[in-house]
């Protein structure tokens, strides 16, 4: 009798232990929505000491996860391919930042490589609102769109300083009635600690990163906007910013969880770590 009581509070104890563990996130792959520049590091970075010619990548991320397929922002809109930037942002921001997105460098090109389509996405993860992470937003009807509530506001009344061409109201005036998960804060995607979704404020008032857990990378933080580039973590801030306190801090914060759990942070227009890395899955 003894050894069956035994028994069974192993066998609990083992189907607490399977039930209990989170579902991994199976892969990630990182693309861009084709590059911006050459132009001088300081029209991004007032602070930076030395003029220098730069290109960046304009990073977007898939994630295949069990319980649905991801992206995690739509890059440039399709508007700006092949040298007809001036047709739908404001010519000085084209004359600036002279983006070479082709045709095939946008999300449902870059989904349909990857063996995927627009309409199998479940959940759409917008950083922020600026053209360059919210541009193809309305390819994706059928999603849940996730993002903070904050940053709403900011897409349809940005302050006058953003007001120059950051944000585009075409890019997302038909998405108004679309599905959004309004969040305030920090949100666990689908409740098992794989996809964590961030709020990082400072570049923009509802900015938000995203934390991933996979099964052999370990754990991959997406900075998008609250870290730029390789400059920012050396202590010169990005330009643009909402609030450039709330920058400091979020910057460190993501910086804290990247050396407490051993992780990787991946910067979303440092054009030296997508070489190294981007153009592959993670797994």
């Amino acid at each position: 009798m003894k050894k069956s009581a035994i028994a069974a509070v192993a066998l609990l104890a083992l189907l607490f232990v399977v039930d209990s563990s989170p579902v991994s996130a199976q892969r990630l792959y990182w693309t861009t929505s084709g590059m911006f520049g050459p132009f001088d590091i300081k029209g991004l970075i007032p602070t930076y000491p030395d003029s220098r010619q730069i290109t960046i990548p304009i990073s977007m991320w898939v994630l295949d996860h069990p319980k649905g397929l991801v992206v995690i922002d739509t890059g440039n809109n399709a508007a700006v391919s092949d040298g007809n930037c001036k047709s739908h942002w404001v010519a000085g921001l084209c004359d600036f930042l002279k983006p070479n997105q082709k045709r095939d460098d946008v999300i449902d090109r870059q989904l349909q490589k990857l063996g995927y389509s627009v309409d199998k996405v479940k959940v759409v993860i917008t950083s922020h609102s600026h053209l360059d992470h919210i541009g193809n937003i309305e390819m994706f009807p059928k999603a849940i769109h996730v993002i903070q509530k904050k940053e709403l506001y900011q897409a349809w009344w940005p302050e006058k300083f953003q007001r120059g061409g950051a944000h585009v109201i075409k890019d997302y005036d038909d998405a108004r009635d679309f599905n959004y998960l309004e969040l305030d804060g920090d949100y666990d995607l689908f409740g098992d600690g794989t996809v964590v979704v961030l709020s990082t404020p400072g570049h923009t008032l509802g900015n938000q990163s995203v934390k991933v857990k996979l099964p052999q990378t370990g754990t991959v933080i997406i900075s998008q906007d609250a870290i730029w580039m390789k400059e920012n973590l050396e202590g010169h801030p990005a330009g643009l910013n909402y609030s450039v306190l709330d920058y400091s801090k979020s910057l460190e914060r993501l910086k804290m969880i990247r050396d407490l759990e051993n992780g990787q942070l991946f910067m979303p227009h440092d054009e030296g770590q997508y070489k190294e890395k981007g153009g592959k899955w993670y797994r």
